[in-house]
């Protein structure tokens, strides 16, 4: 073998060497920099644009709330894009900010089986599953246009402060449809805090009960009421409490007067002009049905 050879190959071998010698030091740094972030969040509010955080995370009792700052948060990875296909935003807009998926890494105690849920100043709750991380990769926003959010564009509702932090997407496609409801991208503004739960057990709490849970009518219902009705509504702590209406009043709405609560779940402003709460003119009968006898499933569980 020619020096010229013999040196090439041994310019390999030093590199290979390297690679080995460092990739373990490169994994375990970026494991060391998620865990510092804990270590950074306060236990008092600082300023109005700290984000709460609280639930499972490493280190912190689950009833504890701590606080991150915008700074603590600056020092995770970023992602910068365009979104064109957002409706908080009448143009395309650029954002930058953190992925949930990166969050959960830095945060959650078991990152592989939690999921994160977005609370808002007004208890809208925006959920986000292991299944919906994978196929949407929602963005906690800190900048719109390069700007704080002191300097955002007002809501299109009512023309609000969107700060301090909201959620959006590169561009989100349905990846799932139940009976007429199709999945619709969760895109909350106003948000103030993240939790971290075991996505398993928090929906085990509205899971279907009694002797018709396993119906497939039942289960679809389900479906629709964890991506839908548990924005507003809640179980306990699960759930947002924007309505003011807790699960188990749906599910005696659904039971003493099924064709109101269709009625109200199609169009709400046609039975109650004050409503708040967003049509569902899509949803045909048999989407109805469902929720309805999902609904009903939860009333038949509470007879002994």
């Amino acid at each position: 073998m020619s020096n010229r050879s013999t040196a090439a190959v041994c310019a390999l071998a030093f590199a290979a060497a390297l690679i080995l010698h460092f990739a373990p030091a490169a994994q375990s740094k970026t494991a060391h920099d998620d865990a510092k972030l804990i270590l950074k969040a306060h236990t008092q509010r600082a300023s109005p644009s700290d984000l709460e955080i609280g639930g499972d995370i490493e280190g912190v009792p689950p009833s504890a709330t701590h606080y991150l700052t915008r700074e603590d948060l600056f020092t995770l990875p970023q992602v910068t894009y365009t979104v064109s296909n957002d409706p908080n935003f009448a143009r395309p807009t650029q954002v930058r900010g953190i992925l949930l998926e990166d969050l959960i890494r830095a945060l959650a105690i078991h990152p592989d089986s939690d999921f994160a849920i977005a609370i808002c100043a007004d208890q809208y709750h925006a959920h986000y599953p292991r299944t919906y991380l994978t196929d949407h990769h929602p963005l906690l926003v800190l900048e719109v246009d390069g700007q704080p959010p002191e300097r955002w564009p007002k809501s299109l509702e009512g023309g609000q402060s969107m700060g301090p932090y909201m959620i959006s997407h590169h561009k989100f496609t349905p990846s799932s449809k139940t009976l007429s409801h199709r999945e619709e991208p969760q895109v909350p503004w106003g948000v103030v805090r993240l939790e971290f739960q075991n996505e398993t057990s928090f929906f085990d709490r509205i899971a279907p009960r009694g002797p018709n849970a396993s119906d497939a009518a039942v289960q679809a219902g389900y479906r629709i009421a964890r991506q839908n009705c548990l924005r507003c509504h809640n179980e306990g702590d699960v759930g947002g409490q924007k309505a003011r209406h807790p699960w188990l009043v749906l599910s005696a709405w659904a039971t003493a007067s099924p064709k109101y609560f269709a009625a109200y779940v199609r169009y709400p402003q046609a039975e109650n002009p004050r409503a708040q709460m967003y049509p569902n003119p899509e949803y045909d009968e048999a989407t109805l049905k469902a929720l309805i006898v999902y609904f009903h499933s939860l009333s038949l569980a509470e007879k002994p």
